[in-house]
């Protein structure tokens, strides 16, 4: 069973809650469509922003968005000014009061919303689709997961014939409730085609009950954002090293 339901779905009320938390009502499908839209429009706004999760409460007259985003420094802007325009933006769609929280991601490489996405645009850009699993898996496995699986399926190296391959580290039990595994599915649009990358991330097991509400305790602002840049130059410099020294095994 484990290997055909989403994994994120399979675990609600158990070790996760929902993105969405609110009650509906008798207006429960003009909010559900609102919560569709808003996701969709802020996901399409903050592309370049690497943002993982978008959870909506509600309560009579106010919408609070909480963004995850392991770029928090492109949604705020100079003074606030981004966060500011997305409000008035997102006003129009719901014709609420919207306040907008941004909680920044510390860990992105155990994120499988960005890990895919990134794959995707690796993808996207003409990268050899083994080499950017193989990067992705190897950068996941040094930040502490347990285990990782990404299949990446379509017409890969633009192949005549679609097929799906499948690379693991570690463990992912999907049977198992306890563990907290992390899945994302994103699209890379080639010359050739859609292909698509599932990712699976373990980041451990969860152990007593789990208090399911969303609780962001250091939702910060921008203080955090010019140590993230610096960070994430680090990391870049770690992936090219490791990218040179797969080239080489190659040509052995």
């Amino acid at each position: 069973m484990g290997q055909k339901v989403n994994p994120i779905a399979n675990r609600l009320g158990i070790i996760r809650g929902w993105d969405s938390n609110w009650y509906g009502g008798k207006k429960y499908g003009n909010t559900l469509l609102e919560d569709s839209k808003i996701r969709k429009y802020l996901n399409a706004r903050l592309a370049k922003a690497s943002v993982s999760r978008i959870v909506i409460e509600r309560t009579l007259k106010l919408v609070t968005i909480t963004v995850c985003t392991a770029r928090p420094g492109i949604i705020i802007g100079k003074g606030g000014q981004e966060v500011d325009k997305l409000k008035e933006e997102l006003k129009k769609i719901t014709d609420k009061d919207i306040q907008i929280n941004i909680f920044e991601i510390k860990k992105p490489e155990l994120d499988a919303v960005i890990v895919a996405n990134n794959v995707a645009r690796q993808v996207e850009g003409k990268i050899a689709y083994r080499r950017a699993v193989k990067m992705a898996i190897a950068s996941t496995m040094r930040m502490g997961a347990e285990g990782i699986k990404i299949q990446v399926s379509g017409r890969l190296n633009g192949a005549e014939m679609a097929r799906s391959e499948m690379y693991k580290e570690g463990r992912t039990p999907l049977h198992t409730f306890r563990a907290d595994i992390d899945y994302a599915h994103a699209e890379a649009l080639t010359k050739v085609g859609l292909i698509g990358i599932k990712v699976w991330i373990c980041r451990g097991e969860v152990y007593g009950k789990k208090d399911l509400a969303p609780s962001f305790v250091a939702a910060k602002e921008s203080g955090h954002s010019n140590n993230n840049r610096g960070g994430d130059r680090g990391d870049r410099r770690n992936r090219d090293d490791q990218g040179r020294g797969f080239k080489r095994n190659k040509r052995k």
